[in-house]
Parts: structure tokens; sequence; C-alpha cells
């Protein structure tokens, strides 16, 4: 279901916070849509976290609004907001069982002893924990562990939206990629909204309905992951969202782009430039093909294979082209047999690329 079928969960409007003659937002709009995933992600600096601190309400805008369901709740405290964070520090009570700690919000709320029980050890189960642990120190569970107790914790409020601050980033790789698949399949299961702020770019890619990437307290763009990695609207998100080879380009005559850097042209792109304007050629690695001698492509380059590195399923190349160093990414099986030092020819299809607007 697209955004635009959903209602309207959270809607931000000209959302700004200041600290002193600082500015760490600046007029943030945003809508959040009822049991969508988005992700926040960002470089450090921002304005992510400052911004989740809003939404959850343990801060309040300098200027704008924030409406939940329509209603104004910008001055609700956060304990009177049908929403739960869940923290980076986990923020567990160490003293107190893995049962006791999921049943908290329950037994603040009066719920009885049996029926705090029950709903504690569905969750256990839910986020994949061995029922006994329910009366086990939660100081003596590991990381991956407590990091399940804390989301059980949050869901057994039954927040009608659940926010993540950075929650996997102190765990190790291959607990980090677990949990990123476990988080995605609750949130399927749940139909909750999630709201996730990370830096990490992978956990954006597995887990989100949707992406807003920010910048200097500004989003520059909000998209699903496809649309944000294939269509970015600048230079920054095109970098930011993977490995990307970008070319600094003028527009030539007869549908091509002039190369700035070397001597070299390109087919342009149907986004292309005006003639004598100047922009950047985005191409990602996966697109840029080894060509052989008779193969033939809609932009064609002569290099030499610099180094080949290993990734898993993948191997990427570097290829140097008249002093630019440019990278190519193939699947294992259709890895380059070639040497290193060895001429190639490479290319691509002019509709696997994209034309940015030059840099201000």
């Amino acid at each position: 279901m697209s955004g635009t079928e959903r209602d309207v969960a959270l809607k931000l409007r000209g959302i700004t916070k200041k600290f002193g003659e600082f500015s760490a937002l600046n007029g943030i709009d945003l809508d959040i849509f009822d049991g969508e995933f988005i992700t926040i992600v960002g470089p450090s600096g921002s304005g992510k976290t400052t911004l989740i601190r809003l939404l959850v309400g343990m801060d309040r805008p300098t200027a704008g609004d924030i409406f939940l369901r329509g209603e104004r709740i910008n001055d609700v405290p956060a304990s009177r907001r049908p929403t739960c964070m869940v923290f980076q520090s986990l923020a567990l009570f160490p003293h107190r069982t893995v049962g006791q700690n999921i049943e908290f919000s329950l037994k603040i709320r009066k719920v009885a002893p049996e029926a705090r029980r029950k709903r504690a050890l569905e969750l256990i189960s839910l986020l994949h924990l061995p029922q006994e642990y329910y009366d086990k120190k939660v100081t003596q569970c590991s990381g991956g562990e407590q990091q399940r107790v804390a989301l059980a914790r949050a869901l057994a409020f039954d927040p009608e939206i659940l926010f993540f601050d950075e929650p996997l980033s102190a765990l190790d790789f291959r607990l980090r990629k677990t949990l990123e698949k476990e988080l995605k399949d609750i949130h399927r299961q749940t139909g909750k909204t999630f709201v996730y702020i990370t830096h990490s770019l992978e956990e954006a890619m597995v887990m989100s309905d949707r992406i807003a990437i920010m910048r200097k307290g500004e989003i520059e763009q909000v998209g699903d992951p496809d649309q944000i990695y294939n269509e970015p609207v600048n230079r920054f998100v095109a970098e930011f969202m993977g490995e990307v080879n970008l070319f600094q380009v003028r527009a030539g005559g007869e549908g091509r782009l002039e190369a700035t850097e070397f001597d070299g042209t390109f087919a342009a792109p149907e986004d292309g430039l005006q003639p004598g304007q100047e922009g950047i050629l985005m191409v990602r690695p996966e697109v840029i093909r080894f060509l052989a001698p008779c193969e033939a492509a809609d932009c064609v380059l002569e290099g030499t294979v610099y180094n080949e590195y290993a990734l898993g399923s993948r191997v990427q190349y570097h290829v140097r082209v008249d002093g630019k160093m440019l990278s190519v990414e193939k699947l294992r099986e259709d890895r380059y047999t070639g040497d290193l030092d060895s001429t190639v020819l490479i290319g691509w299809d002019v509709e696997d690329s994209r034309v940015l607007a030059a840099e201000s």
C-alpha cells in the first residue's frame, strides 16, 4: 500500500529547533503514514536525533507544529502520548527480570498479574526468546537478547507509534543483520507505525518502506529505497546512498554530454541538460559492464583495471580512466577474468544513468 493510500499518523509542518543561535532543524515538513516503516537517516549532526526527541515529546519545537491524527501535540508531554521509544542505550531496569521489564508499563496501568504475565510471554515468543527467559535476570542476557527485551517492553505498552533511536548501533555485524530482518518481520506482524533513526544506509535500505535523508537540519529527499537509490535529487543523496560514479559534464550537441575532467563524451539521458549547461552524470557501479571487443553500449570508456575487492556475492573493481578512478561491481559468477593492469572497455546504457544539477 502506498503512502498516499494511508491515513497520516504524524504531520510535521515548519518544524524548527534552535539552541541559542544554532539552528538544529530548519522548517521540516513531513507526513508519516499509518502503519509504515519510515527511516530517518543522515550523517552525524544532521538533526535526526533532535527531530525524534520532538516527535516523542522529550523536547518542544522552537517553531512549527506537530499533529498526531490531526491533533496538535506540541505541548503534550511524552507520558501522555500514545508513542514509545526504544533507545540506543535500551534503558532496561538492571535489577529486574526479563518478565518484570516487559510488564513494567502494564503494571503502571494496574493490569492484573496473570494478564501481565500472559502478555509478556506472548511478546517473549514474538521476539524469539525462550519462555524460560521470563524469570531470567536481564543482566544475564546478551546484547542481542537485551535488545529484544527492550522491544518487547515497548510493544507491551501497545503504542500507536514506535520510535527507534539507533538501537542496533552497538551490536556486532552478524547480530545487527539478524535483528534488521526481525524488526522488519515484527513490523509486518504488528502493523504498528515504526519511525527509525540511524546513520546506517544498510539498515535503512533493508527495513524501510520509505527513507527520509537529512542534512544540516533539513530533509533533502523522501521516497522508497529504490527511488532514492536510483533517482537521487542531488549529489549528496547520490553519494550517501552508496557507491556511485559521478562525472562533471557539459551538454554538447546531438544529445551528447562532454566530460569536463577528461576527454570523453556520453549519450545524454532524457533528464539531460540544455545546450552549454553543466551538471553531474551519475552511474551506479552495478550497471557498468566490461565489454568484449565487438560489444556495443550507449556509453563506452577505455581504462585500466587497477584492483579488485571481494564483497561476498559481489566483486568490485576499480578502473582508471585518464586519472579518474571508477567503480564497477559484478556478481561473483559474472566477475572479470582478465589480469590487473589490463586495458579494458567498460560501458553502460543511457537509461541506467541520471543527470544531477551542478553544485552551487
